[in-house]
């Protein structure tokens, strides 16, 4: 059972890289160094498409990535 979660652990994990490496960058040039990133607090908008659904995986990765870690640490313990 332990090397069950182990083995998901891992595959979850490579994933979750995989999928926050796949992610368009936020900052378009140096000059939001300067302003602070203003113009994308005012102008933010929701992602659609293809980001939103690179920001839902990240986000049910992230969770299943600390779910299988809990239960690792009390087959471990255990």
């Amino acid at each position: 059972m332990y090397d069950t979660f182990l083995i998901a652990e891992l595959i979850v994990s490579v994933l979750l890289i995989i999928v926050v490496v796949m992610q368009p960058t936020k900052t378009n040039n140096a000059a939001s160094a300067f302003t602070g990133g203003a113009e994308q607090l005012f102008g933010k908008q929701k992602a659609r498409g293809f980001e939103a659904v690179l920001q839902r995986v990240t986000v049910v990765l992230g969770i299943a990535f600390f779910v299988i870690a809990l239960v690792l640490a009390y087959l471990s313990v255990g």
